[in-house]
C-alpha cells in the first residue's frame, strides 16, 4: 500500500517535472522567433532550463534549412519519455 503511493507521487512528480520542461521549451522556441532580449530574466531563466538539454540536441541534428529543428526533437522526446517512464513507474508500484 505504501509503495502504491509512493509509486503514484514519483510517477506524478516526473510527469508534472516533464510537462513543466515541456512548456519551457515551447515558450523559448516561439520566443526566439521575436529575438527577446537575452539580459531579460525570463530569458535567462529559460535558456538556463531548457539550454542542457537544447544544446546537445543542436550539436547533433543540423539545422534545416536554416531552421533549428532541435526544439521538436526535445518536444517529441520529452513525450516518449512520459508515455514510457511514467508507465513504467506505476507498473514498478503494481499499478
Amino acid at each position: 500500500m505504501i509503495i502504491n503511493s509512493i509509486s503514484i507521487a514519483v510517477a506524478r512528480l516526473t510527469d508534472l517535472v516533464l510537462t513543466l520542461l515541456f512548456w519551457a521549451i515551447l515558450i523559448r522556441a516561439i520566443l526566439s522567433w521575436v529575438h527577446p532580449d537575452p539580459r531579460n530574466p525570463i530569458v535567462h531563466f529559460l535558456d538556463r532550463v531548457t539550454g542542457p538539454i537544447l544544446y546537445p540536441l543542436q550539436r547533433i541534428i543540423p539545422p534545416l534549412g536554416g531552421i533549428d529543428i532541435s526544439p521538436l526533437v526535445a518536444l517529441l522526446l520529452i513525450e516518449l519519455l512520459k508515455a514510457l517512464l511514467v508507465n513504467a513507474i506505476l507498473n514498478l508500484g503494481g499499478l
